[in-house]
């Protein structure tokens, strides 16, 4: 690093130097803001991500717009990278004063802050709020705020839900405070989730589809078409109160189009008639991309993994040794290369990602079993297929229809016919697949799936994706795709859960054991942990990928 020499100076001069740089920062971030705000944002993906409705809606695909359109009592920082785990206020005033060992959680609400309808956020918003999670089945009802005192009540008759007790106001001191049954070390990241957004206490009790709710953030939904168009528009009532969680958009408008494939948003893009795609740019235009477009390419590592989930409940894969013979037979290296090749993606058997506490390297799904996997291995799936009895059955994998989707779909159906099963594959409209292959309705056999956490610890891929109380039988929202529900599972991962508040060592332990029996029972066949790859146009600046959201498109501009 260069350094200027030492220069003495009276202290009178440093503090006007320092409050001429205050002023300067001040006016050059002022300055930054007026330079680069209006344009329209163009965004595409191949279709919508179904509804509208925050509280209900479980996709990155438009998580990354509602951060900017509303916000909670408390979030995590709209910052880069891992920076952006930090969890700040947001709607509080400040971090919450938590007493009863752990139990209670009391937060002060910011006065002044309105909904884009107008109206000035109040408690009772923030009572209605949670009460709305549980009436609309959310998808995290059952595992995120199941804690809360009252909760089971909720879960039992949502429409009836008060979670008295649970959460309490205090409307002269614009104070809330959260009672749980017992301390949960994660609570303070399942406020700062999306689902836990404030809402207006007259939004709908029942999921709003494509009718949009009022918001708090410095954008508003204006128009939702699922099959045409989402846009966005600045919210009148908006006014900045932290940077950190809710900072003010650049462009004035974000308009997100539907329809296009994946081959031709990458040529729109590359064309500079939209400025960033949902979709990943397929496998065979990455050699262009990659050449021709070098500056407009952003890849970031990721907490994530797309697998194959297999529905426990129905044949075939009721039967364990099928789901067995699915892992041992996938060639993950070939998955791997559809997806984009060795800078994209990594092969794994497991559930929980590197990086997060409890992952340890672990494949008993590979030639040579150990700690990574090495080639598939088809004698031992062929003779668990035996064992099986489900040899003739029809097998039916649902997959996305997008490029990466097409290619694995079609790849691992060939997999299931060597098999020996009257294999076929379905594809669906990616904004739609996810809710169909959660909906038990659908007797989905076996779908492609992904998984992005919704923040970085070892439950989230476990508890959220296999416990009891994730699997709503006949629900779009039932995120336990393999349906799985075994109380001594629970139970399990329970205990997990009340390690991480004392002992945080023996916790990623008991999560390492966790995993590990969920890999070895094969409810699912991971395939790999991906990297994100971002395209965007030649007239997108300050592209921010956070690690908690991704894109964040409210703090790119347009030149």
């Amino acid at each position: 690093m260069n350094r200027l020499p030492a220069v003495s100076a009276p202290p009178s001069f440093w503090w006007a130097l320092a409050f001429a740089f205050a002023l300067g920062t001040l006016s050059a971030r002022a300055s930054c803001q007026d330079l680069h705000r209006g344009g329209t944002l163009r965004l595409l993906a191949s279709s919508g991500a179904g509804t509208i409705d925050p509280q209900v809606n479980y996709t990155l695909q438009f998580g990354q717009l509602y951060v900017s359109v509303y916000d909670g009592l408390v979030t995590f920082r709209k910052a880069k990278g891992d920076a952006a785990y930090t969890i700040v206020p947001d709607l509080a005033e400040a971090l919450p004063t938590i007493s009863d060992e752990g139990r209670s959680y009391s937060f002060v609400v910011r006065a002044g802050i309105h909904f884009s309808n107008g109206r000035e956020v109040t408690v009772d918003d923030v009572a209605a709020s949670f009460q709305r999670i549980f009436k609309v089945l959310s998808p995290t009802a059952g595992t995120f705020y199941a804690g809360l005192i009252g909760a089971d009540r909720c879960l039992k008759s949502p429409r009836e839900c008060t979670l008295d007790g649970g959460v309490v106001i205090d409307r002269p001191k614009r104070r809330v405070t959260f009672h749980l049954r017992k301390p949960d070390s994660e609570f303070l990241d399942k406020l700062a989730f999306g689902h836990a957004v404030i809402l207006p206490r007259e939004a709908p009790a029942a999921d709003s589809g494509i009718e949009p709710i009022a918001g708090t953030g410095p954008y508003m939904v204006a128009s939702y078409d699922p099959k045409r168009q989402l846009r966005l528009v600045r919210n009148p009532a908006f006014r900045l109160w932290s940077t950190d969680a809710q900072p003010d958009g650049f462009v004035d408008e974000i308009d997100y189009d539907f329809g296009l494939s994946d081959e031709d948003q990458t040529t729109a893009i590359a064309n500079g008639q939209a400025d960033w795609m949902y979709d990943s740019v397929p496998a065979d235009r990455l050699g262009q991309i990659g050449s021709s477009f070098s500056q407009q390419l952003y890849i970031s590592p990721l907490a994530a993994m797309h697998y194959l989930p297999m529905n426990s409940r129905i044949p075939p894969f009721d039967r364990i040794e099928a789901r067995a013979a699915v892992n041992l037979a996938i060639d993950r290296g070939i998955a791997v290369r559809l997806f984009g090749g060795a800078r994209l993606a990594t092969p794994t058997c497991q559930l929980i990602p590197p990086g997060i506490g409890g992952h340890e390297d672990y494949c008993p799904w590979t030639k040579n079993p150990g700690t990574h996997w090495q080639a598939p291995d088809l004698e031992k799936a062929r003779l668990l297929m035996a064992q099986s009895g489900t040899r003739g059955q029809k097998v039916t994998l649902v997959a996305p229809d997008t490029a990466v989707g097409h290619a694995i779909g079609t790849y691992v159906r060939s997999v299931l016919a060597d098999l020996g099963y009257q294999a076929a594959v379905k594809f669906i409209a990616q904004g739609v697949q996810r809710t169909y292959v959660q909906n038990s309705n659908n007797r989905v056999q076996i779908s492609l799936a992904e998984w992005y956490q919704d923040y970085p610890v070892a439950s989230d891929f476990l508890n959220v994706l296999f416990s009891c109380a994730s699997y709503h039988p006949g629900s779009d929202a039932s995120i336990n795709i393999a349906g799985v529900c075994d109380p001594a599972l629970d139970r399990q991962m329970e205990q997990a859960m009340e390690l991480g508040l004392t002992d945080v060592q023996a916790a990623n332990s008991a999560w390492t054991a966790v995993d590990r029996k969920v890999v070895d029972a094969a409810y699912v066949a991971p395939l790999y942990n991906p990297k994100h790859l971002d395209f965007v146009s030649k007239r997108v600046g300050n592209f921010v990928f956070s690690g908690e959201t991704y894109f964040v498109p409210a703090l790119a501009w347009v030149r």
